[in-house]
């Protein structure tokens, strides 16, 4: 009875996780139609509708804000501690509670697309799934139970024919029965991973299932991409050289992108740029098309490279802008490039705190980006990753993860875009930040729900910790078979002493478990 009530305790414990999650879904929301605000269900809203959510109460969809400045408490989704401030433009989520201010949103998620709803499946999953090691003591107890009936067998008729009584034969057999339960064996890695699982979800950590557990485990390096991850992922524009006119044409080209420098130079602008045709992205290199009938392409060095463009006189500024650490994109127009842009993009202030605690846990650290080698040693270099891999492609970041895995190192990547995404599926172990894309968490073991790369170590250490919760009660439950079934059968062990003992094992197995929930990054 005591171990059932753990058992439930667990669940409760774990499914508190998911509970809590939905509960953050506000019932009704007050959507703004023809100038007046109507109160509706939650689940009647639809893309496009307008809400109005005022001090104190919680956003009831996602969507991006259309009017109003407010902070924001996010930490029962995110597990971030501080409000965040969040102005227009900026995407919010259903459950988060606006501090101050009215807002306006204009919803672009509903039901099970929330990120919510999403975060509760996730959690869900992971701790319905079975981690690989399960499956070993699923077949060792395909084995266990006929065995246990033999020896059992093997008791009753030893027993006999050593002239023991038939009740006593009889007895010891069925002490062997009861002590030899594998209740213990079947518990030890379901209760692991459900507390496991919950804990981290708590810390804003979405483990995708039991095999992602056990691959991090065993993570030796972690290879991080640079913008959005080790960095705010917010550049500005910090110098343009060349034509008058290029800031206005680069940002024409940028006008329908999400990557963080197009969002940069629309900013510079500061007003609304000339329509684009023909558009087209070039991965890993830029875009093209066509602004005011003139062909242009913006992009990286390696675009400037392809294209068998001429930088011209803006060569020596370019490597004046790279020595700085700055990335640079250039506008390029047949064989010439018009303009050249160089962004300043800032370290997160978790970053040189993550890497430290990886390191102490002995863990390699390295960088690949597809910046220029300047700018992401320059990044790099006050963080203390020597490991830096540069001017790379979707597909060379997966070759670099290719050439550690073959060295016998067992990677991690962290990303965050889509030309992450490769890198993420390629890595023994994909994290992926929230703050990203759909594809790139798509293609990840594990999402942190906030982008601060502390998170990283904090999810190699819940994984760790649940990995030596299951081996230790898996060891627990396999030495307690091992001792107690001879002591039954040479008759040491009473049944009623055996049924208490069996059931002690499982109290072990749930209790041990049970303490992962007191776990915090």
């Amino acid at each position: 009875m005591v171990g059932k009530w753990l058992e439930g305790r667990a669940k409760r414990a774990t499914g508190s996780a998911i509970a809590a999650l939905l509960a953050l879904r506000p019932a009704t929301a007050r959507v703004i139609a023809d100038g007046t605000e109507r109160e509706l269900a939650t689940e009647m809203l639809q893309p496009g509708d307008v809400l109005a959510v005022r001090p104190g109460e919680r956003i009831a969809a996602d969507g991006a804000i259309a009017e109003g400045l407010a902070n924001i408490d996010e930490s029962a989704l995110t597990g971030e501690s501080r409000p965040v401030a969040r102005a227009v433009g900026e995407a919010v989520h259903q459950g988060a509670i606006v501090l101050d201010g009215r807002l306006l949103v204009s919803v672009t998620a509903i039901g099970a697309t929330t990120m919510l709803a999403r975060v509760a499946s996730l959690v869900e999953a992971a701790q319905a799934s079975r981690a690989p090691v399960q499956k070993l003591v699923d077949r060792v107890s395909a084995v266990f139970v006929p065995a246990v009936l033999g020896i059992a067998a093997l008791t009753l008729l030893g027993w006999l024919l050593a002239g023991a009584a038939a009740g006593t034969a009889v007895l010891h057999a069925v002490a062997v029965l009861v002590i030899a339960c594998p209740c213990a064996l079947g518990l030890a890695t379901p209760a692991a991973i459900m507390a496991g699982t919950g804990a981290a979800a708590r810390a804003g950590i979405l483990i995708r299932d039991a095999e992602a557990i056990e691959r991090a485990g065993g993570i030796t390096l972690v290879a991080f991409d640079k913008t959005g991850t080790l960095t705010e992922g917010r550049p500005r524009l910090a110098a343009r050289h060349g034509d008058a006119d290029g800031l206005r044409l680069a940002a024409a080209l940028n006008a329908g992108s999400e990557h963080p420098l197009a969002h940069a130079l629309l900013a510079a602008l500061g007003a609304a740029p000339p329509p684009v045709t023909d558009f087209r992205a070039l991965p890993g290199r830029g875009v093209e098309g066509v602004v005011e009938g003139r062909r242009l392409a913006l992009g990286s060095p390696r675009l400037l490279t392809e294209a068998g463009a001429s930088a011209g006189p803006l060569a020596a500024l370019a490597d004046a802008e790279e020595a700085q650490g700055r990335t640079l994109a250039w506008l390029i127009e047949g064989d010439r490039a018009l303009a050249l842009f160089a962004f300043e993009d800032a370290v997160k202030p978790g970053s040189a705190g993550a890497i430290a605690a990886l390191r102490s846990m002995g863990v390699r650290v390295a960088m690949l980006s597809g910046d220029r080698d300047a700018a992401a040693r320059a990044a790099a270099a006050p963080l203390g990753i020597a490991e830096v891999a540069a001017e790379l492609l979707p597909a060379q970041k997966s070759e670099a993860i290719a050439a550690w895995r073959a060295t016998g190192a067992h990677v991690a990547m962290v990303g965050d875009g889509v030309n992450d995404a490769p890198a993420l599926a390629a890595a023994d172990l994909g994290i992926a930040m929230g703050t990203g894309t759909d594809i790139a968490i798509a293609a990840a073991g594990v999402t942190l729900l906030r982008g601060d790369p502390a998170l990283v170590p904090a999810t190699l250490a819940i994984t760790r910790r649940t990995l030596a919760k299951i081996r230790q009660n898996l060891g627990w439950a396999f030495a307690f078979n091992a001792l107690g079934i001879p002591l039954a059968a040479f008759g040491f062990l009473s049944p009623v002493v055996a049924g208490g003992a069996m059931a002690l094992s499982s109290v072990t197995v749930l209790g041990n478990a049970l303490l992962l929930s007191r776990w915090r990054p």
